[in-house]
């Protein structure tokens, strides 16, 4: 084979890998709610083809199973979720509308998409008991980890202080709030959901040391 026929051949084959990763990509977006609706336990191929407007065949034909379908929907919702605070963090000009906006944001997402962040800990829960998910779920929290710290560090800056804990103590402490106040919203428990968001600023507080 000539190196042009050879070159030829390896830009059809990269066409093909790319077209089949974008349908990929679009099937799992396209299944997110559904999957977010169903969870983990209760889906399969099957049924969440029985819930979309997707063939079995297709879903099979991209996805080795709802494991590898599950993952990448997560994966796809959390590419637009990181970057989710970055915009309060780039264009406040202090530390308390820092603190109020992330705050508001905080919470508005919590209930706008409530079933989708279920999901997400519904993934990071199976992690514990399947090892194939792992190295997934720990690459989206790190991401998740580095999307509090653009937070708090800024929030840091803008007093002149410093973060008092690291960014992993500072990213869990964060979550445990959100999963808490999740719980409780599908509770339907919205007084709770209230208290926390009261309180929320001054553990911000409390993940900073202030200057002088």
């Amino acid at each position: 084979m000539t190196e042009v026929a050879s070159r030829k051949q390896d830009r059809i084959a990269r066409r093909q890998v790319d077209k089949f990763d974008a349908r990929r990509t679009e099937l799992a977006v396209a299944t997110l709610h559904t999957l977010a609706d169903l969870g983990y336990a209760r889906t399969s191929l099957r049924e969440i083809a029985q819930n979309s407007e997707f063939s079995h065949g297709v879903l099979h034909y991209y996805f080795a199973d709802k494991r590898d379908l599950i993952t990448e929907a997560v994966r796809q919702y959390e590419v637009v979720c990181v970057t989710r605070y970055d915009e309060v963090v780039a264009t406040s000009a202090t530390a308390e509308q820092l603190r109020a906006e992330f705050v508001a944001m905080f919470f508005d997402t919590l209930g706008q998409d409530a079933p989708l962040h279920r999901l997400w800990y519904d993934l990071r829960t199976q992690s514990l008991f399947d090892e194939s998910f792992r190295a997934d779920v720990l690459e989206i929290d790190g991401h998740r980890e580095d999307m509090v710290w653009r937070v708090v560090s800024r929030y840091a800056e803008l007093l002149g202080g410093m973060p008092s804990a690291s960014p992993g103590t500072t990213y869990v402490t964060l979550d445990g709030i959100f999963q808490r106040a999740l719980l409780h919203h599908f509770t339907g428990n919205a007084d709770a959901v209230a208290q926390l968001r009261t309180e929320l600023p001054a553990v911000i507080d409390l993940l900073v040391t202030r200057a002088g």
